[in-house]
């Protein structure tokens, strides 16, 4: 699913106001940590996940990772944090068209 930049920017501001849903520790990316990601997409559609310990490339990477593993759109990323939004079978965000 392809977001445009118009919902980009609409989504990144929905994401402002929220906390970080999943943190990434110095074991990295494991299967365990992906599936908590998956089930909060399906709970929340928009959510943030805090990476900690890593170098800005390999922080870079590894959001591009969870992107990619969990069929989710990277909204923006801010430091060690992303954002991430993957509509809902029911979706409860309305993104601008």
């Amino acid at each position: 699913m392809a977001v445009t930049n118009k919902q980009k920017r609409y989504l990144k501001e929905l994401a402002h106001s929220l906390k970080p849903v999943v943190m990434v520790g110095n074991s990295g990316l494991t299967d365990n940590v992906v599936a908590e990601i998956d089930n909060a997409l399906n709970h929340h559609e928009l959510i943030k996940v805090r990476i900690s310990g890593q170098e800005r490339a390999e922080r870079k990477a590894m959001l591009e990772e969870i992107a990619q593993r969990s069929n989710a759109e990277l909204v923006m990323i801010i430091g060690n944090i992303g954002a991430f939004y993957r509509a809902a079978k029911e979706p409860s965000i309305q993104l601008p068209r």
